[in-house]
């Protein structure tokens, strides 16, 4: 199927299931967002002067069904989400209502004194988000998924993009690594993972009587280890925090999670082991995804934020013993003379 002819499908859906409604009447359409899938949003612009935002879904790349499923878990919690006002999953669309646009990534960057607040209001929907789970209501983030995840790293990353082979010893010690990294994973308690609850992913929504965070883009929730949407909001793909104030929110999380009985460890100590190795699961997923995006998908922006999950991931590889192979091999792989880094 062409673009131009998915663009002609859109068109007559709206001609269909919107237009009648305003009958000679213009009604706007233009790009709201795009993701790192095959989705797209379009905001129209109604004749009343209001807006609704239509996801483009293509059926032969991507499923509705899903992001239906796991908005009505969101609004089951009393979380903010877009309402569905037409869903269409056999042809690819919904029609949305429309959380403005006013999202959390661009609010944090453009009034960073705010950050704090606005980090709080999102922990508030975290921690509901979290309090509502219950088994069997998502797919369960088990073993194949995550070892599947991380064999992005080697896959688009290492070999790909680095354009590296590695010998028997290296791949033995990086599969040694990830089945660590999966064990851990799967020792954790388990809740509601939206499984990229970051801040391009959040709102900051007028509401009364106080704004509030609304959450999009909820499609792939699982349900999987606690920690995983705590790292994605605070060690994130387009913004990054001085330790000491990561730290700091981190805390007020583990925190908020006792008072509310959610199942995190005693000891602050256990959860921030926990966080980090869960945070470097997804950093090495999240560095063979964005090379799949440059090399499959031609999306080359995605290349600029390499560096930041390198980053990451050497920080928390360099703490702990366990982990130190993944920094001989980083070294190896960049040409870095190895070395001694605190550890754990």
């Amino acid at each position: 199927m062409s673009y131009m002819s998915r663009n002609q499908q859109i068109q007559q859906w709206i001609d269909r299931h919107v237009a009648p409604r305003y009958p000679g009447a213009e009604i706007g359409i233009a790009p709201a967002s795009a993701d790192a899938s095959f989705r797209r949003y379009f905001r129209l612009v109604l004749p009343d002067g209001s807006t609704r935002v239509l996801m483009d879904a293509p059926p032969d790349k991507e499923d509705c069904r899903p992001f239906i499923r796991v908005a009505g878990l969101f609004a089951e919690a009393g979380i903010c989400v877009p309402e569905i006002e037409i869903a269409d999953p056999e042809n690819g669309f919904l029609l949305l209502s429309d959380l403005g646009r006013a999202g959390l990534l661009a609010a944090l960057q453009s009034k960073p004194e705010l950050a704090d607040t606005l980090m709080r209001l999102a922990l508030d929907v975290l921690t509901r988000w979290q309090l509502a789970s219950r088994p069997d209501a998502l797919p369960p983030y088990d073993t194949a998924l995550l070892r599947q995840e991380l064999q992005l790293f080697p896959d688009w990353f290492i070999v790909r993009h680095l354009g590296k082979t590695l010998s028997g010893a290296q791949r033995q010690s990086l599969q040694t690594l990830f089945q660590r990294l999966i064990d851990s994973a799967l020792a954790q308690p388990r809740v509601f993972a939206h499984r990229d609850f970051m801040p391009r992913n959040l709102m900051v929504v007028e509401s009364e009587p106080s704004p509030t965070i609304g959450v999009l883009d909820f499609q792939d929730a699982v349900y999987g280890p606690l920690t995983y949407d705590v790292v994605s909001l605070f060690r994130d793909a387009f913004i990054s925090w001085e330790e000491e104030q990561e730290l700091d929110w981190v805390a007020r999380y583990w925190e908020k999670a006792r008072a509310a009985a959610l199942p995190v460890p005693a000891d602050f100590s256990d959860f921030w082991r926990d966080y980090e190795w869960m945070g470097l699961q997804r950093h090495l997923k999240v560095l063979g995804i964005f090379c799949r995006l440059n090399y499959r998908d031609g999306r080359a922006h995605y290349l600029a934020d390499l560096p930041r999950f390198i980053a990451y991931a050497r920080k928390t590889a360099g703490r702990y013993n366990a982990l130190s192979s993944l920094l001989t091999l980083l070294d190896a792989l960049e040409d870095i003379h190895a070395q001694s880094g605190l550890t754990f």
